[in-house]
């Protein structure tokens, strides 16, 4: 397969592994411990880990794309956000 078309630098290649490692770590947690406690949060619906992983990226994916339409590059803050929101979500939603 000719992956050529894609720009391949260090930090597509970390984006991409780090989404693995979320999904790998989500399976090995989900393995030892069966069922994710679902909870009702602030939102006010059942969330399970995964549901609460994917409103995470959904929502540094956005932090992200405002900090680059804001702002501009550097965005080392965004991600110190991203990790504060994920953070959030995994504990109150």
């Amino acid at each position: 397969m000719n992956f050529s078309w894609m720009a391949w630098t260090l930090p597509t290649a970390l984006f991409f592994l780090t989404i693995l490692t979320l999904m790998i770590g989500m399976a090995v947690w989900e393995y030892l411990s069966p069922g994710g406690n679902p909870r009702v949060g602030i939102l006010r619906f059942e969330t399970t880990r995964g549901d609460r992983l994917f409103v995470s990226l959904l929502g540094s994916a956005f932090i992200n794309l405002a900090w680059l339409g804001f702002v501009g590059t550097g965005l080392w803050w965004a991600l110190a956000l991203s990790v504060v929101y994920a953070i959030g979500v995994f504990r109150f939603v």
